[in-house]
């Protein structure tokens, strides 16, 4: 059985590994990777922001200047006011498109306050989708390229600078990651309007410039990593400085507000227009916010150098296959109740620990394939573990548990020793014993009354043996064969098997008046005890196995009790060794066995040997009581 359930434990974790590894290519978890990280990002934000200020296109703009979009007219006035002598922004990005043509008056009037001012950024959208030839997915070592640019009408685009507001959302629709660069088909890059917004502001972007974010961001099943960057959400909606473009245009905002600040304009009205229904989502530490945030937040994040990095995969792929392993083996080496505490202890420990990593160093841990691989790893082998023990228990137990004490059974589980089909050699002391007087009283007693009476006595032989430890070989008829020192080792087992021999006689004095008084027939027990080295174990077949003894001191024993009377309990001279200090006997005599060429000296056991004067039983080693 052991071996069986060993061969299934390396079948099975070997097939758990291999499910580990697609789980992994497959990004099963990553839902639950994204998740820590959303948890992580919203514990950390909250940091005060750089110079940045949104002007928002709320409900009361809507409401003053009408239904989006307005005449363009309207932003003449608007820059002016932004571009106050002595408190110019440093740079002005629009979130909101200017693709298409409406009045020829205003939007000559919007492209000559724009031709007034450097530091305006209009926004393009690169268009990806569509495309038959598979070409718009950027590629480790390329850019992002779009099959079309939409951009702002060319009287604009002429006087402003350009940049891209692609949004980047996750499988699962959130916007973790953004392109800092596109480009069209014909090689001409556009910057994100918060890359070009904070290089207008002096922000040193070398380092973004190199970079290729560890992260990946999949579209249509392929990985774009050149020129994205995870973003770092430091800014709740709250924290950003926010005025409203109706206020702005009305000259109520103080123009200090914007000096060398980068203002971005966007919608935050809500229900009141489809462009802003359609420019919010969902960021790791908002449910709902609208894009223009996440642009500042982009804007900060730029400003202040940081970033956002991902443990490499080499490191979480070994730690990973570390804790497969240990939990693979510590559930078959410690107690169940110790495994499921370092089990929780690890789980603990991993999501507790890329918390503490995210907060110091800002380095992203994906530990949900870590975590499945220790569920799994622990999960299968205590189940496997305790499968193994349950048979083996029950095992034990369908073999054992009505013939031995049940500590011995206890200690044959606990310990896991394995009982194994076949026999080893081991010094054990049996002991035989035979009901004298049953054949008559079976001549009088009904069939229900005999085996009434037999199990009586038998019940009592039984608890007794149990009580000293003694093993119930077998019942045979109207005898018994009882076993001390096997399965288990038990100390002193010559001196407990006489004492139980000694207390199966004190038992058999309350039935043998019963069953004189009831049927008039005299019944009684003689047993024989003999020590020595036999071949003890599981002997039999497959089909029928049972737990026995056998060699030539067995069959010394039961010619001892063969050759005993009614009531007496004779012993081996290498019982008598052993119980002598215990005991009282005769003096011995030399008996010829059937089989045996040299006579056997044999004792009569007469009493307990009592202390002198005290009328007690010495102690036994150790200070035991002796009987």
């Amino acid at each position: 059985m052991r071996e069986k359930i060993k061969r299934l434990a390396i079948v099975m974790n070997a097939l758990l590994l291999v499910a580990l590894y697609f789980a992994h290519n497959e990004r099963w978890l990553s839902r639950l990777d994204n998740m820590l990280y959303d948890y992580n990002m919203k514990q950390a934000a909250g940091s005060p922001p750089k110079d940045i200020v949104v002007v928002a296109i709320d409900n009361d703009s809507l409401a003053e200047l009408g239904r989006f979009p307005w005449d363009r007219a309207v932003y003449v006035p608007f820059l002016d006011m932004l571009n106050q002598p002595g408190n110019e922004p440093k740079a002005i990005g629009f979130d909101v498109t200017f693709n298409e043509e409406t009045d020829s008056d205003s939007d000559q009037a919007f492209a000559d306050a724009l031709a007034s001012y450097d530091n305006v950024i209009l926004p393009v959208i690169g268009v990806t989708e569509g495309d038959v030839f598979g070409d718009t997915v950027a590629k480790p070592d390329e850019l992002l390229t779009a099959y079309r640019i939409d951009g702002p009408l060319p009287m604009f685009a002429e006087h402003a600078k350009l940049a891209n507001i692609n949004r980047v959302a996750s499988p699962d629709g959130v916007i973790r990651q953004t392109w800092l660069k596109i480009r069209d088909d014909q090689g001409t890059v556009y910057p994100s309007l918060a890359y070009q917004a904070a290089a207008m502001a002096g922000a040193d972007l070398s380092g973004y410039d190199r970079m290729t974010d560890p992260g990946k961001i999949f579209e249509n099943n392929n990985a774009v990593a050149k020129n994205t960057i995870t973003i770092d959400y430091q800014l709740r909606t709250e924290d950003v400085t926010t005025v409203s473009f109706s206020r702005v245009l009305n000259g109520e905002i103080d123009p200090t507000v914007f000096k060398d600040a980068v203002v971005l304009i966007g919608f935050t009205a809500v229900g009141l227009s489809d462009d802003s229904a359609q420019d919010s989502g969902t960021t790791p530490i908002e449910k709902k916010t609208q894009l223009v945030y996440v642009h500042a937040n982009i804007v900060n994040q730029l400003l202040g150098g940081t970033s956002v990095g991902y443990a490499p995969a080499w490191t979480i792929w070994i730690g990973g296959l570390l804790l497969f392993l240990l939990f693979i083996v510590l559930p078959w080496r410690l107690k169940n109740i110790y495994t499921i505490l370092l089990f929780l202890a690890a789980g603990a420990g991993l999501v507790y620990g890329q918390m503490l990593v995210y907060g110091a160093y800002k380095i992203q841990i994906g530990v949900a394939d870590a975590m499945l691989a220790v569920t799994l790893a622990y999960l299968t082998n205590v189940s496997l573990k305790s499968y193994l023990e349950n048979a083996q228990k029950h095992f034990v137990t369908r073999q054992f548990g009505r013939y031995i004490s049940p500590d011995l059974v206890k200690q044959i589980v606990s310990q896991d020793i394995d009982i194994k089909l076949g026999g080893d050699s081991k010094t054990i002391t049996v002991l035989f014993l035979d009901i004298r007087g049953f054949t008559p009283l079976s001549e009088k007693l009904s069939p229900p009354e005999l085996v009434d009476t037999l199990n009586t006595m038998f019940n009592m032989i039984t608890e007794t043996t149990l009580a000293n430890r003694g093993t119930i070989d077998k019942f045979i008829g109207d005898a018994a064969m009882i076993l001390f020192n096997a399965p288990l080792d038990v100390e002193e087992h010559e001196r407990l098997a006489v004492k139980t021999a000694y207390e199966i006689q004190q038992g058999m004095a309350a039935i043998r008046r019963t069953i004189k008084e009831k049927y008039g027939c005299e019944v009684n027990v003689g047993i024989g005890i003999h020590t020595g080295t036999v071949v003890v174990g599981n002997i039999g077949s497959y089909l029928r196995v049972d737990y026995t003894a056998i060699g030539d001191n067995v069959n010394i024993a039961a010619r001892i009790e063969s050759q005993t009377k009614p009531g007496q309990i004779m012993v081996s001279d290498a019982v008598y060794e052993k119980t002598a200090p215990f005991f009282r006997y005769d003096e011995g005599e030399d008996r010829m066995f059937k089989g045996k060429s040299l006579p056997i000296r044999v004792y009569e056991l007469l009493g307990l040997a009592e202390e002198a004067g005290s009328g007690r039983t010495p102690a036994a080693p150790d200070g035991q009581n002796a009987i």
